[in-house]
């Protein structure tokens, strides 16, 4: 016959359980990171750092030539542009600022497989005493030259 286990021994059976099902559940609820996540890391970086650095074509080499920029306001409206007219207007926003304009991501959420890439990537404009904070939502394809933003969709807190 079977002995009952002691007072001791089942709380730390209860306990054991108890930390199992906290692990699972915290592994369900994180989302799965992407497979090439800090070679993504690095492109949106760059993606970053070129136009900070007011390197329009570096900048503009980010971009898929078919890629769709969306621009969200606070009340929802949209204005969506093409890779040109957009590129155009951040070279102008550069040249027509007073004072220099930085922008780093301060955090990013990477999903997606080998072909596409989602990432959610929230970022600060510096522009003289002035800081604006939003967050970029970028959907990536893997080409033949790395990694390309077909669509970004971007809003200002």
């Amino acid at each position: 016959m079977a002995k009952e286990p002691t007072p001791l021994l089942s709380a730390l059976m209860h306990l054991l359980r108890a930390f199992a099902c906290l692990i699972l559940l915290a592994s369900c609820t994180q989302a799965a990171s992407h497979p090439q996540a800090g070679e993504i890391e690095t492109f949106l970086n760059r993606y970053f750092s070129t136009w900070s650095s007011q390197d329009m074509e570096g900048y503009g080499g980010c971009f898929h030539p078919t890629a769709r920029v969306t621009f969200v306001e606070k009340g929802g409206l949209a204005s969506s542009q093409g890779l040109t007219d957009f590129l155009h207007g951040q070279k102008m926003g550069h040249e027509r600022s007073p004072e220099r304009m930085t922008e780093v991501p301060t955090g990013m959420k990477i999903t997606g497989d080998s072909r596409v890439a989602l990432a959610e990537v929230r970022w600060k404009l510096v522009k003289g005493s002035q800081t604006v904070t939003g967050t970029d939502f970028f959907t990536l394809l893997r080409t033949s030259e790395g990694w390309k933003i077909a669509a970004l969709v971007f809003y200002n807190d």
